[in-house]
Order: structure tokens, then sequence, then C-alpha cells
């Protein structure tokens, strides 16, 4: 089929056009600049140039792919997040309003999940929208792999070297975990799909604070986070950050694996954060 793939040149992007060009699809990528542009010709795809935050671009672009299915893949997260202006740093205009004028053919939509008010307010109506336009919502867990935060240089991994996250509390916030060619994998199975909904999209086992974050700092050859209070907390991170640190739930994958067939190549955090940073040493 024809896949036009907003946001091909993400961290997800980059992972999911090989392998839909591998199973024969054809792609379309969105480029706002020149550069973009020939940043999606190196990856092998055909490219429509248009600013995602216009409605009338994005729609004559849509109808030069003319594709049969939709991926929105759309963001922009700087290197640095800054807790406490999450939903200004997270641009949220990119998950909505791009969403209105995706709706040819059959979407599929990728958020990545936060306890946050502005942040789960713009999810809960691209997955409105989405649905409304026929399309599954695919619920990715926090994102690691190349490109990522997580990844051997990425802002939370110098955190974490640093010795600049805390637990905080108990550490009761649980993660689920997505690496980036899984959740890559789960779109490319969902556009086979005819399923509608939801799906999570994450691996096998979700794991607390306190259970994952000495995990990294060991891999990572870093220093044992300290555990500080809430009260402390609130002070460097502010309500957001220890919200996130506290009072996350993990996710159950079950759904996806029926629905799509889909199964995780890292059912667990500690094989594929073991993974990359090994591929990362080997590398230097």
């Amino acid at each position: 089929m024809r896949v036009f793939v907003a946001g091909a040149t993400g961290v997800i992007g980059r992972r999911l056009v090989p392998i839909l060009r591998t199973a024969g699809h054809d792609v379309i990528g969105l480029a706002r600049s020149p550069k973009a542009g020939v940043a999606l010709e190196r990856l092998g795809v055909d490219v429509v140039h248009a600013d995602a935050l216009d409605h009338a671009a994005m729609r004559r672009a849509v109808r030069i792919a003319a594709p049969n299915a939709v991926v929105h893949l759309l963001t922009r997260i700087p290197a640095k997040v800054d807790p406490k202006r999450m939903a200004r740093d997270l641009r949220l205009r990119l998950r909505t309003e791009q969403a209105r004028v995706g709706d040819r053919g059959r979407s599929v939509l990728a958020p990545s999940p936060e306890q946050f008010a502005p942040v789960l307010a713009a999810i809960e109506d691209l997955e409105r929208l989405t649905q409304e336009a026929g399309g599954l919502v695919l619920r990715l867990g926090h994102l690691y792999g190349p490109g990522t935060i997580y990844a051997p240089d990425g802002a939370f991994v110098r955190l974490v070297r640093a010795r600049k996250l805390p637990i905080v509390r108990q550490g009761n916030g649980t993660f689920s975990f997505t690496h980036t060619d899984d959740a890559a994998g789960a779109i490319a199975a969902a556009l086979d799909s005819t399923a509608g909904g939801a799906l999570n999209v994450v691996d096998d086992e979700p794991a607390l604070v306190r259970e994952w974050l000495p995990v990294l700092a060991r891999l990572l050859n870093a220093p044992q986070p300290f555990a500080v209070p809430e009260t402390l907390a609130r002070l460097t991170i502010g309500s957001w950050g220890v919200a996130f640190m506290t009072r996350l739930r993990g996710a159950d994958n079950a759904a996806a694996k029926r629905v799509l067939g889909w199964h995780p190549k890292y059912p667990s955090w500690r094989q594929g954060f073991a993974t990359e940073l090994a591929e990362s040493r080997s590398v230097v």
C-alpha cells in the first residue's frame, strides 16, 4: 500500500521506514524544509513538503500523496525537557492539529503517554480524532533506543551519570518501556490489521522506578541514585516531575499481542538497556 508517514525522520520513523520498504510498501514522508527533504530521500522515500501546522498545506500534501494509510508520528521534543514546563516543551499542537488533516485512508496514532493534564488532554483529543477517522491508536510506553533520552548520549542518561536523577519517596512510579524497534514493528503490524480502538505497545515487564533506575545506573557504571523525600524533590523537579517519578502506572500489552500478532523484540527493558549500552561501548 501507499503509506504516508508524518515524522519519518524521527526516532521511530527512522526504524519504521526500512521495515515498510522491505514489506513492499510505497512510503511518502512529510518534510517541512529542504534539509528534511534530503534526509527523507536518503531513507529512500518519496517526499511531500508542508508545514504540519498549516492545515491547507497539509491537506494538499495528503491529496498529492494519495495514501492508503497515514501514520502520525509528529512531535517536537527538545533534547532537554524542563519538567516544570512540560506542556510548552512537548509542543502539543503537533499532536492535535495535524491529526485533524490526516483523515484520508487508515490512520495509525502513536502517542507517548504522559502524566500531565495538558499533555493528557492533547493525547485524548488526538485519540478521539484518530478513532473517528476509523484509525487505530497505539499507546507507546517510555521510548528508548537510538536518538531517545535513554540513549547513551541522551538527556535522561546524562542525568543518571551525573547522579542528578533521584528516587523520589519510595520510587513507586511504574514505567512501561518500549524500544523504538518494537514501536516500529507494532506500527507495521497495525497497517496490516483491520482493528480499531487503542492498544498498548509496551514490553512485558512494567517496572517501579526503584527497580529500573538503579539497574540503569549500574549498566552505566554511574553512582547509584539518591533517595530523596517528596518535599525536597519538588524544589528541583516540580510537582509534575514528582508525579512522573512516583505516580505513573504501568501498561499491559496482551491486547496488542493478540490483535496484531506482535511480540516485542525486547520483552524486558533489562535486555534492551543492556543491549543498547553494550553496543554503544563496542562502537567507542
